[in-house]
């Protein structure tokens, strides 16, 4: 990494940019909050999780040795809107009539197969909730020993109200990183079913109590029942990056309250802040409003690779997808829309083509540029990548830098410009430093595909989700996937064997 040059980031925490500097060089921690596995990922999903891909490859650019660590949320994500607490996972496995870990199994392997569609690397580390009960036990039995919790009809809450009082005394309130007052949020906090068991309305659940017929709870020190969400993160990146570690990321909808509590949490049982630099990307909007469930503006990532959902235009792939992202900051807005996927459809086409080309090619030993002007503007262009990712991983700036090059790279092979105009050492830094940037540190593959563009694992995975719907006798699901795949033109063939093929039309 040049020195002159270091990585900045910005900082959630202390709400300015930052020279990042690990705790231990040249080793980096990075923990990021992964997905809750009760359903498909959506395409506001695809964005921390590109986002966090080109931090971990950056990083591993700049020379760093990172440990990264995403976990899979299986159990505990809930919503404290009712005495029960309904567990996501356990409400959404009785919808579909499946052992909750079956269902977890089938949406993560999903999750996995369009995290491999979209080129992500895998994380260092994978860590379940449901593998790391015991570790939140412990930990919770540590913030009750501590005075920060208590116990209510076999559930534990954290006493926010205490926490604050007492870490407000060393400069860490309760709101530190969303900078909300917890006055402002006692009183906005609306009237919830089982705030009866809670001191303050404030306070949240480590702990919940498993009513009769929730189906997945442990046993506790306080009686059966499943973990709070946010306890589950303190206890996972603790264990595997240790009682401090670098960099903790997601998405900013997770700054408050999970971030928070987190940081609560892990302050308590570590007597320290769990993160020196928390790093949030913005969210996908579609016409100025946040993708979720809440909105009913969800588009799942197997419709948007299929075109199936009724606001696509069309089919779009997995790298259009990761380059729409890129083209933005990742704190930036992003808001989606079918003709900026589609712009961005032609853009990426428009550089890989130029990029393709420009890497095959074999210049002529040339040592002295015919174009002065030409030359040290390209080496400009091109030592600018880093430039603008060090400056909090500006992927929009690198972007607009490489169409420059990609004109450039036209006109040569055009013959508008005379291949000799550069010098080899500035072709040879513009092989290289393409290659490095658009393939190693922004994640882009070729990707074409057979049968007119349409995605063969996509409808793999159809068919094998119709298979599994016969043998359970579900016809009506299996009908609707054969019906409205023979509308796009793809027609399914039930074989003697009890097989299936498909034919493109």
């Amino acid at each position: 990494m040049n020195p002159t040059m270091p990585l900045k980031v910005y900082n959630s925490l202390t709400r300015q940019k930052e020279v990042f500097q690990p705790i231990n060089p040249p080793y980096v921690g990075m923990y990021v909050c992964g997905p809750t596995v009760s359903g498909e990922s959506h395409l506001g999903h695809a964005r921390p999780f590109i986002t966090f891909d080109v931090v971990y490859r950056y990083l591993k650019f700049l020379g760093f040795k990172v440990r990264y660590v995403r976990n899979i949320t299986d159990a505990g994500h809930f919503e404290e809107e009712g005495r029960d607490a309904e567990d996501k996972i356990s409400k959404k496995a009785v919808l579909e009539k499946l052992e909750p870990m079956e269902l977890v199994q089938k949406y993560t392997n999903l999750y996995h197969w369009a995290m491999s569609r979209f080129n992500n690397l895998p994380p260092s580390i994978e860590p379940t909730a449901t593998g790391h009960i015991v570790e939140q036990i412990e930990m919770i039995k540590k913030i009750i020993a501590d005075g920060y919790a208590y116990e209510a009809n076999g559930s534990v809450y954290f006493d926010v109200e205490k926490y604050n009082t007492d870490f407000s005394k060393k400069g860490q309130p309760y709101g530190i990183l969303s900078g909300r007052v917890l006055e402002d949020q006692i009183e906005s906090t609306r009237e919830l079913d089982n705030q009866d068991e809670k001191r303050n309305k404030s306070d949240f659940a480590l702990w919940k109590n498993a009513p009769a017929e929730h189906i997945m709870r442990w046993q506790s020190p306080w009686g059966e029942g499943f973990p709070g969400w946010h306890i589950e993160c303190s206890a996972m990146s603790t264990k595997y990056l240790g009682e401090e570690f670098d960099i903790h990321g997601g998405g900013m909808d997770l700054q408050f309250p999970h971030h928070e509590c987190e940081i609560a949490q892990s302050t308590v049982c570590n007597h320290k802040m769990p993160a020196r630099y928390w790093l949030h990307n913005n969210m996908i909007t579609i016409n100025g409003k946040k993708m979720g469930k809440s909105y009913n503006n969800q588009i799942k990532l197997t419709e948007m690779f299929t075109g199936t959902h009724p606001m696509l235009a069309q089919a779009y792939s997995p790298q259009t997808i990761r380059f729409f992202i890129l083209q933005s900051h990742y704190r930036g807005t992003l808001d989606f829309s079918n003709e900026a996927l589609q712009a961005s459809e032609k853009a990426l086409k428009r550089l890989w083509d130029a990029y393709e080309w420009v890497i095959a090619q074999q210049f002529a030993d040339n040592s002295t540029a015919k174009d002065a002007s030409l030359d040290a503007n390209v080496v400009k262009l091109v030592g600018e990548f880093t430039e603008f990712m060090n400056d909090d991983l500006n992927t929009a700036k690198v972007l607009a830098n490489m169409f420059e090059l990609v004109s450039i790279i036209n006109s040569i092979k055009d013959k508008h410009i005379q291949a000799d105009a550069l010098s080899s050492a500035t072709v040879q830094l513009l092989q290289t430093q393409l290659k490095q940037f658009v393939e190693e540190v922004f994640g882009l593959k070729n990707e074409r595909e057979s049968d007119d563009g349409k995605l063969n694992g996509v409808l793999q995975l159809l068919i094998d989700i119709r298979k599994e719907a016969k043998s359970k006798k579900d016809f009506l699901t299996s009908d609707k996937i054969r019906n409205e795949l023979a509308a796009l033109g793809v027609q399914l063939k039930d074989e003697k064997d009890g097989g299936m093929s498909y034919s493109i039309s």
